[in-house]
């Protein structure tokens, strides 16, 4: 009977985890969308969300030129939500942040920089075009933290633990906007716009 319950307890396990996505959520069109995926990196959590918080909504081109400035330290990554002890720089307040908070977390733009170019690669198997690509989606969450431990005054033993994360992202291609048909029938001008035009004299009266 408790080896019947041990393998029925399993299969169930097994099904709950073939349900489980992957993803927080799925592109509103996966067919125009490409992915990718790192699981527990060694990188730290809050670093890693500003990053990815700096180049959410960015166009594919403009989202690694941004980190590679960072990592030639011309540009930096303004810090919004985790601001405790983060020095303030002039560059934070060009990139749009008022307190002016800002660092260069050169691990966390290697590793956006990485799965970046991974997303790329996938859309370019889809047969996207690269030059639309946008970064419709960036995710960073916390992962289990691994525990180390350092020695201190007195016998004492402190823990010494990591804070590595889980990222995710989305590069989705832009629509190209559809120009509307002219019929070639002028638009109408409103009160305001032909009083205007009848001081300037543009238009006669009798028009």
């Amino acid at each position: 009977g408790s080896l019947a319950y041990l393998t029925f307890s399993c299969l169930q396990e097994c099904r709950t985890s073939a349900k489980m996505v992957k993803y927080a959520r799925d592109p509103e069109n996966s067919t125009k969308a490409a992915k990718a995926r790192g699981s527990d990196l060694r990188v730290h959590y809050k670093n890693t969300r500003e990053t990815a918080y700096a180049i959410r909504g960015k166009s594919l081109v403009e989202a690694k030129k941004h980190l590679e400035a960072v990592l030639e330290k011309t540009r930096c990554i303004p810090f919004v939500r985790h601001t405790g002890c983060a020095g303030r720089t002039a560059q934070a307040k060009q990139e749009g942040q008022p307190s002016g908070q800002g660092r260069w977390p050169v691990k966390s733009c290697e590793f956006i920089l990485g799965l970046l170019k991974n997303a790329e690669s996938n859309a370019e198997v889809k047969g996207l075009d690269v030059d639309a690509l946008e970064v419709s989606h960036i995710q960073v969450n916390r992962a289990m933290r691994q525990r180390r431990r350092t020695y201190r005054a007195h016998g004492r033993v402190n823990p010494y633990m990591s804070s590595p994360c889980h990222i995710e992202l989305f590069l989705t291609e832009k629509d190209s906007g559809v120009k509307a048909e002219q019929d070639g029938k002028a638009r109408k001008l409103s009160k305001r716009e032909l009083a205007k035009k009848l001081r300037s004299g543009a238009v006669s009266k009798s028009a």
